[in-house]
């Protein structure tokens, strides 16, 4: 029989596999293709006349319409349940804010994905190990069930990690921008509150991620929180050593009434010159890295290529009778 064959039903299950993960990804990035239209015809009728709070929850109900909602609110029910009592999610806030999400219940959420991977993960393997993985002991079986159910569980704590790490590299690609518009600002005689909205404003398509996190700053200063409260909790939720420095001189002219334009002034020369230093230094370090890839790539290419003609001439004319 045909079916019989077990490289016939590896291949079928393989195929199989692959075929539904590709159907997933083109339904996932038709919706967010389509999400991403809905918002630039939202942003495009209401260009200067919303709000940023009526722009807030236009992105929510963009946002939540998305095919991943059934999946987070699983996600949510799975940690309601399994989730001991004194489990506290303010712990993890400071990560969730530094990685861009702000849902209520990020922490169920997350705690629910730990579960659900830890338990369905190892389950899969098992499955697969008295399917198609015969040849497998059960030595052999349990470590790997052990190692894949601790990867389960700690892989949500990885993809935080790449998802804070990327949206900080946005955020430090777009500071030096942020800070030339500041300092116009200011310098044009615009006071502190006013500039750092306008630069929210126009970074808003250039820089969104800084754009968000200078909206939300503004919004703690329109609810009544003070000013180095404020900037503070931003230097909190970005975790940049350049805006940290920055939220400090900010705080210390405010505190001690010295001319903010000056010491933006100040701060952007000398940010553009540490940039410029660290080019240099990524410059430097180029041909370090170069050397391996060099050795075990390009010089066994180049060695064939040049001396293989005269191998294969020195060997017929010598060593062939």
């Amino acid at each position: 029989m045909l079916f019989s064959d077990p490289n016939i039903k590896l291949f079928i299950s393989s195929a199989t596999f692959f075929s539904i993960i590709l159907f997933c990804f083109g339904i996932v990035q038709y919706i967010r293709q389509k999400a991403k239209r809905r918002e630039w015809l939202e942003k495009i009728r209401g260009s200067g006349q919303t709000s940023i709070i009526q722009h807030e929850e236009t992105s929510k109900n963009i946002s939540s319409k998305t095919l991943f909602t059934p999946v987070l609110n699983m996600f949510g029910f799975i940690g309601n349940r399994l989730s001991h009592k004194n489990f506290d999610q303010s712990r993890m806030r400071i990560r969730f804010l530094r990685a861009g999400i702000r849902r209520e219940n990020a922490g169920m959420i997350y705690w629910g994905a730990k579960c659900f991977f830890s338990i369905c993960l190892p389950a899969i393997f098992f499955i697969c190990r008295f399917s198609v993985l015969k040849v497998l002991n059960n030595h052999i079986t349990t470590g790997l069930i052990v190692l894949i159910a601790l990867v389960g569980f700690y892989l949500p704590d990885l993809w935080l990690t790449i998802k804070a790490n990327i949206r900080k590299e946005k955020l430090f690609e777009g500071i030096p921008d942020a800070l030339d518009f500041l300092v116009v600002c200011v310098e044009a005689g615009v006071g502190l509150d006013g500039a750092i909205h306008r630069v929210a404003k126009e970074t808003k398509l250039t820089h969104p991620v800084l754009s968000d996190e200078l909206r939300l700053l503004n919004l703690e200063l329109r609810a009544g929180k003070s000013r180095q409260d404020a900037l503070r909790n931003l230097a909190l939720r970005t975790n940049i050593d350049a805006m940290n420095i920055l939220v400090t001189i900010l705080i210390q002219t405010d505190k001690f009434g010295t001319s903010v334009a000056k010491a933006l002034r100040i701060f952007s020369d000398s940010f553009r010159a540490q940039r410029y230093q660290k080019a240099e230094e990524l410059a430097a370090k180029m041909p370090v890295k170069l050397v391996f890839p060099l050795i075990f790539f390009i010089f066994p290419s180049l060695f064939v290529i040049i001396v293989g003609p005269a191998a294969i001439r020195i060997y017929e004319s010598i060593l062939m009778p």
